[in-house]
């Protein structure tokens, strides 16, 4: 796999995953609905810095690891597989009839109202969801092509992400209404939990395949 090949393949697998509906989605409309775009938008700036931190941490944590040994390479790719195909499965299979939009506190009553707190919650919903690690041990090495510095290109493909997440975050701002609506209908959200379980199921067999 290029370079080129590596960053289409993984900004469109990472761009499904961004619009699937989750916890982060739920924050940033539900905060942009209750308390105004302005928090919403801090609120996503947070969920991509904890996206950041977790990138920062599989860089540093496995790049040396994949860039020594071919075996753990290998166990990783297997483990990835497998993890990326049993995602695919479930959200093939069974898809998910509504999105709960009331998965997201939007106020702490411990913590004051100020703008900045905003910016905390984000982060801290991102970097206390162990998922994210999981998906990011498991998802960011398989679009690491051979020859290739593993931690600078690792946190390229964070920082894709982050960039991905900031666009989708700020058309559910501009959009809070229509988009709040559009993702409570099942049909839709049965649909991009099917279509993304697909992508996921062919991306697991892609790197069974594909050597490195």
């Amino acid at each position: 796999m290029t370079v080129v090949q590596a960053l289409a393949a993984f900004t469109l697998a990472a761009g499904l995953l961004t619009i699937l509906p989750g916890l982060d989605t739920a924050m940033v409309l539900r905060t942009a609905a209750a308390e105004g775009p302005r928090r919403g938008a801090l609120a996503a700036l947070g969920i991509g810095a904890g996206c950041l931190v977790w990138g920062l941490a599989i860089a540093l944590g496995l790049g040396a690891l994949l860039a020594a040994s071919q075996g753990a390479y290998t166990v990783l790719k297997w483990a990835g597989a497998a993890y990326l195909l049993w995602m695919g499965l479930g959200l093939l299979l069974k898809p998910r009839s509504r999105f709960d939009l009331d998965a997201a506190p939007i106020r702490d009553p411990s913590k004051g109202g100020g703008d900045g707190g905003w910016f905390v919650r984000g982060l801290l919903t991102n970097l206390l969801n162990p998922k994210i690690g999981v998906f990011y041990v498991s998802f960011l090495p398989q679009f690491t092509p051979a020859h290739v510095p593993a931690a600078p290109f690792i946190m390229l493909l964070a920082a894709i992400h982050v960039v991905l997440g900031l666009i989708w975050s700020g058309g559910l701002i501009l959009a809070t209404r229509p988009l709040k609506a559009w993702l409570a209908n099942s049909t839709v959200i049965r649909r991009l939990d099917r279509v993304t379980g697909g992508v996921f199921i062919l991306f697991a067999g892609r790197l069974v395949l594909e050597p490195r």
